[in-house]
């Protein structure tokens, strides 16, 4: 798929995501509309998956340990296929559980949980000589959690190169700025201090998002953190960068006007 399918989807994406939350009167606006490019070029172009056969042993897993950004990737796992569009307004849950909706690999709602699953997943994907890749998506507030860099160490000291963190940069958290709350800057540093190869990119550019994956899959002896730097609400001007929409539902009204403004 190319650069101008990839933002055609996510801005189709955006639309699904600003309807399906106002129906339900719940959910996470802000990180799920600024993560709408990652999770378009995750599911049409990164990821080795079959969407009619979730289970498939040497398919890439994708952890989301900021779980409630969910409603972007139900949207996408809809659009690629792993169930219907309608099913979007039925039964899914504000944080993803493993066993309730096939293609979710690890049930998250605790923040700081994500990445040692992943890295544990990686460990023994590497014992078991299995090539797939596993990626984990993470919030940048959640590296306030010590959990978070217990497993940034974990993954440094068994090498894991088959794993793949993604760190949505964007800034906010529900109380606020992250810098403001518990800063995290130098980011970039503080990986690699612990032994991680960084990357950085623009998260709201599809195509140099699956550019920079593409140098992180090549990477031997370490795993590797791209930092996507996002927009929260992307795509909405009246409510980008404000972190009163990270949890916040828009109203029917509300809804319909941001629909319209969706560039």
């Amino acid at each position: 798929m190319d650069a101008d399918q990839l933002k055609n989807r996510a801005r189709e994406a955006r639309k699904i995501v600003i309807e399906t939350l106002a129906e339900a009167d719940s959910g996470h606006l802000a990180g799920s509309l600024g993560m709408a490019d990652v999770f378009t070029a995750f599911y049409f172009n990164i990821l080795k998956h079959d969407p009619k056969n979730p289970e498939w042993v040497e398919r890439d897993r994708l952890f989301l340990s900021n779980g409630h950004i969910c409603p972007i990737q139900y949207v996408i796992m809809a659009m690629v296929g792993y169930f219907s569009v309608e099913e979007l307004r039925t039964r899914l849950q504000g944080h993803p559980e493993k066993g309730r909706l096939s293609g979710i690999e690890s049930t998250s709602g605790p923040l700081g949980l994500g990445l040692g699953q992943a890295s544990g997943y990686a460990l023994a994907a590497k014992r078991d000589n299995r090539d797939f890749k596993i990626y984990c998506i993470l919030s940048d507030g959640e590296h306030d959690e010590g959990n978070t860099w217990e497993s940034i160490m974990f993954a440094a000291k068994y090498k894991l190169d088959n794993l793949i963190a993604v760190v949505d940069r964007n800034k906010i958290q529900s109380g606020g700025n992250t810098e403001n709350i518990m800063p995290l800057e130098p980011l970039v540093a503080k990986y690699q201090s612990f032994g991680w190869q960084v990357l950085e990119c623009d998260g709201n550019n599809a195509e140099e998002f699956i550019n920079t994956i593409e140098k992180a899959k090549n990477t031997k002896g370490k795993p590797t953190a791209v930092i996507a730097n996002t927009i929260p609400g992307k795509g909405v001007l009246e409510i980008e960068n404000d972190y009163h929409w990270h949890a916040k539902v828009p109203t029917k009204e509300e809804a319909d006007r941001f629909m319209k403004q969706l560039i």
